[in-house]
């Protein structure tokens, strides 16, 4: 599906979650949003977990989780939604692993991680749920990875990441798992690394040619994309500031190699710890910080039928930090921070699905 320039774009504005919050961690199930704890006002980790049904609009309070918790990676499995890892409220990263029941409402405790980790990064594949990296107690960054086997309700070892890191963002293709970026310490991971779960093995592919911290990521159509970010100065630029910068560079799969786009096909603003994604054949990226005194809101698409940016409606409320969550024809933008934790819960919408 196509989409026709930015007409074809609009914004659905839901009512604001009960709770204000960033970091939350989100899920979608049964035409239900889900938005489990994350931090509020006081900067501490929330147990709050509250629902939001699409079809009526309206939010319910849930059972709030047994470990409170912001930033962990969640996963829709059937009937129940599995919460991996995350910061507890004395910032130390947690083993804890709990499943919201929905058809009973209620949380039961599962198997915990062999570590504790923060910036776990998750994957669903046939029931199975895939763990990768994460940073442990020790601020490390670990390779770890980890595959949950529901029936049995145990976590088994897998071959690591050849590049250990925390907070990468991961895609699902075919047999593969794609694994980009994230970082270690404070510093990004220029990493490109496969896991094919066939053969479980790993393959590295070429890294990305510049390194950015808060860059995004998608895929659409066989291409990996990473946009924006901030730059931080090499080693020896003593007198230099990290900078925004509005870099598009693009991994084509099926010949294996990174191209850095032209300075007229780079994004129109440059910006970092936005939302990014891909609709109708679009990469768009939302929000974030750039070099204004307040987060964005401005939106703006790449079609990759045309190979040109175009500008699309401005978000509702500027936000930067927020949760994400792609569902159908929506791409949700939730909470995050606008001039403190936001409330507010938006999506990007192709027309057809407003």
């Amino acid at each position: 599906m196509a989409a026709g320039g930015g007409r074809a774009f609009a914004w659905q504005v839901f009512p604001p979650m009960p709770t204000c919050r960033v970091y939350g961690t989100v899920a979608h199930q049964d035409g239900h949003l889900l938005v489990l704890g994350g931090c509020g006002r006081a900067g501490l980790p929330l147990d709050t977990a509250e629902t939001l049904d699409m079809g009526s609009h309206t939010w319910l309070a849930l059972a709030p989780l047994p470990t409170a918790r912001a930033g962990a990676a969640a996963v829709a499995l059937g009937k129940q939604v599995l919460v991996v890892g995350g910061v507890d409220e004395v910032q130390s990263p947690v083993a804890a692993v709990e499943a919201f029941l929905a058809d009973e409402g209620r949380w039961e405790r599962r198997a915990t991680l062999p570590q504790a980790a923060m910036g776990v990064a998750t994957v669903e594949r046939d029931g199975m749920v895939y763990a990768l990296g994460g940073m442990g107690p020790d601020t490390a960054p670990q390779a770890q990875v980890l595959v949950y086997e529901p029936r049995r309700d145990c976590w088994l070892s897998l071959p690591s990441m050849p590049t250990p890191c925390y907070g990468a963002s991961t895609f699902l293709h075919g047999n593969k798992i794609y694994v980009l970026g994230g970082r270690q310490g404070k510093l990004p991971v220029t990493a490109f690394e496969a896991f094919d779960l066939e053969t479980r093995t790993w393959t590295r592919h070429p890294s990305l040619p510049s390194r950015r911290a808060f860059a995004g990521c998608a895929m659409a159509e066989g291409s990996v994309f990473s946009l924006g970010g901030l730059q931080q100065p090499g080693p020896h630029n003593f007198y230099s500031r990290p900078h925004f910068v509005n870099t598009v560079e693009m991994f084509d799969l099926e010949h294996g190699s990174w191209t850095k786009l032209p300075r007229s096909l780079r994004m129109r603003d440059k910006r970092a710890d936005f939302v990014v994604g891909s609709l109708g054949g679009n990469i768009v990226a939302i929000g974030g910080l750039g070099n204004q005194p307040c987060p964005l809101a401005s939106v703006e698409s790449f079609s990759l039928a045309r190979r040109r940016w175009e500008v699309l409606p401005a978000m509702p409320t500027a936000r930067c930090s927020c949760s994400s969550l792609q569902a159908g024809p929506r791409l949700f933008v939730i909470g995050g921070v606008a001039q403190g934790p936001s409330q507010a819960v938006e999506a990007l919408c192709l027309r057809d699905g407003v």
